[in-house]
């Protein structure tokens, strides 16, 4: 009766890692032998575990990543370009901390978003926030915001993230409108906050996309001179594993 009471509050009290170790205990044929102490050890570091668990889902789950990527699946051995320095780099997180750019170019297929998702999953593993979406998508979220009077506040939940990814970057030209706002989220984060950028357009063709030279240059400089560069190269890793799938005979 005791041991159900004990169960049941712990949950009542929201501690469900302690719950979780308390049954482990329990099936344990030589808990008798560990002392109180470290029967009281194994409780916290399940909870510790649990609630760890617990944040990191919520971080996945709001920071949208397109793809389910990370940086240990990584492929290294398809040949585009990819510099396993800068790899070791970012994977050691300080970008983040460091609040640096990462610019990610190359043509369609190359791996350009899961490489970004990859790295993202990567930031909220270390416990960073995470917002992954396309540019396009951001745009309109913040026209809508500044039509129904909410902009001032979805610039500031942007401006807080510690990791924003924006994909498919100056795919088409901006408006007047666009700029403003572009320059707006890019401004609150410069040296503040960590931005990633995807795309297939090359850096040299950023200044015409964005297309006043004023907005163009204030935003380019804020994003290309402190930024870890990823130039990929080469054949689509789609195009590849499609082919490779094909060749292989049926078992």
């Amino acid at each position: 009766m005791m041991k159900h009471v004990n169960h049941e509050r712990l949950r009542q009290l929201r501690l469900y890692g302690m719950a979780k170790g308390l049954e482990a205990l329990e099936r344990l044929p030589d808990r008798g032998q560990l002392a109180f102490d470290e029967q009281l050890g194994t409780l916290i570091e399940r909870e510790a575990a649990e609630r760890a668990n617990t944040a990191l889902a919520s971080r996945l789950k709001r920071a949208r990543l397109r793809q389910t990527a990370c940086l240990e699946d990584l492929d290294l051995r398809t040949p585009r370009g990819l510099d396993r320095g800068i790899v070791r780099e970012l994977a050691t997180g300080r970008w983040v901390k460091e609040n640096r750019p990462v610019l990610i170019t190359g043509p369609t297929g190359i791996g350009k978003t899961w490489l970004a998702c990859a790295l993202g999953n990567q930031a909220a593993r270390e416990g960073h926030s995470v917002l992954y979406t396309r540019l396009t998508r951001l745009l309109d979220d913040l026209a809508t915001a500044r039509l129904d009077g909410s902009l001032a506040r979805l610039l500031r939940r942007i401006a807080r993230l510690d990791l924003l990814i924006l994909d498919d970057w100056a795919m088409t030209e901006l408006t007047a409108a666009q700029r403003l706002d572009l320059m707006e989220v890019i401004d609150d984060r410069h040296d503040r906050a960590a931005t990633m950028l995807a795309t297939q357009v090359p850096v040299a063709n950023w200044l015409r996309l964005i297309g006043d030279a004023t907005y163009a240059d204030a935003i380019l400089d804020r994003l290309v001179h402190r930024a870890y560069r990823i130039d990929l190269h080469g054949d689509s890793m789609r195009r590849t594993k499609a082919d490779a799938a094909s060749e292989t005979p049926d078992t």
